[in-house]
């Protein structure tokens, strides 16, 4: 495929938000960067013809956008259900199943967590997600992946470093409103 076509040109777009989502230490500006790169990343797979990865960047972007309001067990164990039936329907073949683990793994981390150990749950779905640009051939999906697992592991340790310069950043901060 074209480095320029369509489908990459979609992808160098999620490329941008993805690696500004992940310079941010404020669990609510990551989770909304996020939400937007993932429905960047939607059209992005639909036009590389990879139905299981769009299907669970969908998911991602929606359950990424509720969880800037709210924290729940109950609401990750709904977004990994919906990505599992959605893969049962959708997958043809075991690299499939990438972007599916790496969405759930994605779940339990912003439904449950919050600052490093969040992140570092985001950097393994970010490897899942890695390898499925890869055997997809996204150019900017693989250079994405690549750059947020870079840039988490760089505010990994500066939030580890600096944990109270962190915190007075809203590294940590609740939905208001919401009981947790």
């Amino acid at each position: 495929m074209h480095p320029f076509s369509p489908a990459q040109l979609v992808g160098y777009l999620a490329l941008v938000l993805g690696v500004t989502a992940f310079l941010q230490r404020d669990d609510r500006r990551l989770k909304l960067l996020v939400s937007a790169e993932s429905f960047v990343y939607v059209v992005h797979f639909a036009l590389l013809g990879r139905p299981p990865a769009a299907s669970s960047a969908a998911v991602s972007a929606v359950r990424t956008l509720v969880a800037v309001r709210y924290r729940s067990a109950w609401l990750a164990v709904a977004s990994v259900a919906v990505n599992a039936v959605l893969a049962l329907a959708l997958s043809t073949h075991g690299a499939g199943w990438l972007p599916v683990i790496g969405s759930c793994l994605g779940a339990v981390a912003v439904f449950t967590l919050e600052g490093v150990p969040m992140r570092l749950v985001l950097l393994t779905s970010t490897a899942m997600w890695l390898a499925n640009n890869v055997v997809s051939r996204s150019v900017g999906g693989t250079i994405l992946e690549s750059l947020i697992a870079a840039t988490s592991i760089s505010t990994i340790i500066r939030m580890t470093l600096a944990p109270d310069a962190v915190n007075g950043e809203g590294a940590t901060s609740k939905p208001e409103g919401v009981a947790l």
